[in-house]
């Protein structure tokens, strides 16, 4: 996520008070419905050979299924009649070919279900990722990265199961639901006319109480991730918490947190314990009493005892697949809040996309900046502008410095340049191009942005550095370490550059970082050099070193540097000072210095230099 400015986000100072960070306020639960899952038709339909030899071998095993009722009706109409008794060896051999191809089918049925939706779910996890590294800062300011794993992770999870699984036994049930309901029609149609009688009051139970089980597995999904987002954040603070003894604190909100979820998951189990209990009893009871209505038919002669056994066995396969339907329609509804939840995500549309026809940036690249008249508020206080009216020009090549108090807005001027927002009015360009008219990525391949806070992934330090160009050589990497001077503690560590570094960056020191950041800076061969208070935290030895590496980093490039550090920007081209949103001054040191302005009060504190007026 982007760096932004003091006053535009909250400080990460709250994190190390001596209590525990509070947990987010719980949205409300909406109430989820089936028509998310029809989200995963397309990715069904890439895969629509597999789907249907899996459709293929679920039919097959179906009609299998309902073959065997039939033959147990002739085994037991003429198997146990002397003048048939032959039959009944033929009659198990039929029995015997049909399990085999009942299980044949079902093993590839279990096969290709299972593994289509592995993937399914595994194109959905890409492409969800996919999506969220589109998304602008709007959408970050209040994303919680903790939730968003949450979705990608365990609601990806959720759907998996049910794709491969719940779905494949939820069409299997229809199938022999409706075959085993079409031969008892042809077996007995008085017989079936009185179950059919209790079906749609079953259906209508079913649908209903779902409604109830899709509602809580919403609520249950929706409460673990809010566990889970707060985890995360107190996982990449533990030191911090540490640091100030609120390790109870943060264990005690979490342990609440996820009570609560499990109070939600218990809800929602209950809800298709009943479900599930409801319609086993409602089916099997209208078996039990369709069966003691056959019995009472052949006792008076009026249907054979073969009919009544295929009879009940075809109840018994109808009244089965309606209640697993039950079970497997619980599962169902979660997936359908799981797939919901990543909807939500792929229906985020960043605010800064590229135009349907971006003009292109002209080649070969120059490095010219130009702000025009800009007015920005950051989205998440649309009330309180971060710049208002700010102009200014840096030709190719050029040093310039901006310095000002915190929250004067310059941080905002690099958001705007790297288009992670757009300006409310006004133009920021580009080599002439207003970049709202360009392609973000080409506008951000001209940029090399080195942060105050470095983000430094657990991996390698090679890997490290070839994220500024992830197509560089090893050699093209370790010459930018050399001239980040990265190669003076990477020679002591014991893999060299191939050392992971931790999650980030734990096992390296600020200055570490700090060179790995211009090394990639480096790697970028980009125009455009943005140093956001580079050696802000740094101790003096550190900071010679990386004013050095920052020096070699900058020649030949147009360069914009943040700092509060006045001494690391006497050697600009020119100063521009910001205070409240806007440039207040503009000169070189000596000429600021001597106006008497902020600049020479800001120089006075630090250099105890005096001012023009004093």
């Amino acid at each position: 996520m982007p760096v932004t400015q003091a006053a535009s986000k909250p400080s990460n100072a709250a994190s190390t008070e001596a209590s525990a960070p509070a947990l987010p306020e719980k949205p409300a639960t909406r109430r989820p419905r089936l028509k998310p899952l029809m989200a995963l038709w397309p990715h069904l339909m890439r895969y629509r050979g597999r789907a249907l030899a899996a459709l293929t071998a679920l039919l097959v095993a179906a009609i299998a299924t309902l073959v065997v009722p039939i033959a147990v009706r002739r085994m037991i109409d003429f198997g146990f009649d002397e003048s048939h008794a032959g039959f009944i060896d033929r009659y198990f051999a039929v029995m015997i070919g049909v399990v085999a191809v009942l299980s044949l089918a079902s093993a590839a049925r279990y096969y290709l279900v299972m593994t289509l939706g592995e993937r399914i779910v595994a194109d959905l996890r890409s492409e969800v990722f996919a999506h969220l590294l589109t998304l602008d800062g709007a959408f970050y300011d209040s994303a919680k990265s903790g939730e968003l794993i949450s979705r990608l992770t365990a609601d990806t999870t959720q759907i998996k199961s049910t794709v491969g699984a719940s779905a494949s036994i939820a069409l299997r049930n229809i199938l022999l639901f409706i075959g085993a309901t079409i031969m008892m029609v042809i077996t007995s149609p008085w017989l079936a006319a009185t179950l059919l009688v209790a079906i749609p009051v079953i259906v209508a139970l079913l649908i209903g109480a779902g409604r109830g089980v899709r509602k809580r597995s919403r609520g249950a999904q929706d409460t673990l991730a809010e566990a889970s987002a707060y985890a995360a954040e107190a996982i990449g603070s533990v030191r911090s918490l540490q640091a100030n003894t609120a390790e109870g604190a943060a264990a005690r909100l979490f342990s609440g947190e996820v009570e609560h979820a499990f109070g939600a998951a218990r809800n929602a189990v209950r809800a298709r314990a009943f479900l599930t209990g409801v319609g086993i009893f409602l089916v099997f009871a209208s078996v039990v009493g369709i069966l003691w209505a056959g019995a009472n038919a052949v006792l008076a002669g009026e249907m054979s005892a073969g009919t009544l056994g295929q009879f009940v066995l075809y109840a018994v396969l109808a009244a089965s697949g309606l209640g697993q339907l039950g079970e497997v329609w619980g599962e169902i509804s979660q997936a359908a809040g799981a797939t919901e939840r990543i909807a939500e995500l792929l229906a985020e549309k960043p605010k800064v996309a590229p135009p349907s026809t971006p003009i292109a940036l002209p080649e070969p690249a120059r490095g010219a900046v130009a702000f025009e008249n800009v007015a920005f508020a950051y989205p998440a206080r649309p009330d309180l502008p971060a710049l208002s009216g700010v102009s200014f020009a840096v030709t190719p090549g050029e040093r310039v410095a901006v310095v000002g108090p915190s929250g004067a807005g310059k941080s905002t001027l690099f958001q705007l340049l790297l288009r992670f927002y757009d300006p409310v009015a006004g133009r920021v360009l580009v080599d002439g191009v207003d970049i709202a008219e360009a392609d973000p990525e080409a506008v951000r391949a001209r940029i090399a942005l080195v942060p105050q806070d470095v983000a430094i992934f657990a991996t390698s330090i090679r890997e490290n550095i070839r994220l500024g160009r992830p197509g560089a050589t090893d050699a093209e990497v370790e010459e930018a370490g050399r001239l980040a001077r990265a190669d003076e503690f990477v020679a002591r560590l014991p893999e060299g550059w191939e050392t992971p570094v931790g999650e980030r960056g734990v096992t390296l020191s600020g200055g570490q970082r700090q060179r790995l950041a211009i090394a990639r800076a480096i790697l970028r061969q980009a125009p455009i050099l943005l140093l956001d208070e580079a050696t802000s935290a740094l101790d003096a030895e550190s900071e010679t070193l990386v004013q050095q590496a920052l020096d070699r980093s900058m020649q030949g490039r147009t360069t914009l540097v943040i700092a509060h550090r006045l001494a690391t920007v006497l050697s600009a081209d020119r100063i521009l000072v910001m205070e409240g949103g806007r440039i207040v001054e503009e000169g070189t040191h000596a000429s600021l210095v001597g106006r008497g302005g902020l600049y020479a009060r800001l120089a006075a504190l630090q250099f105890g230099e005096a001012t023009a007026g004093g």
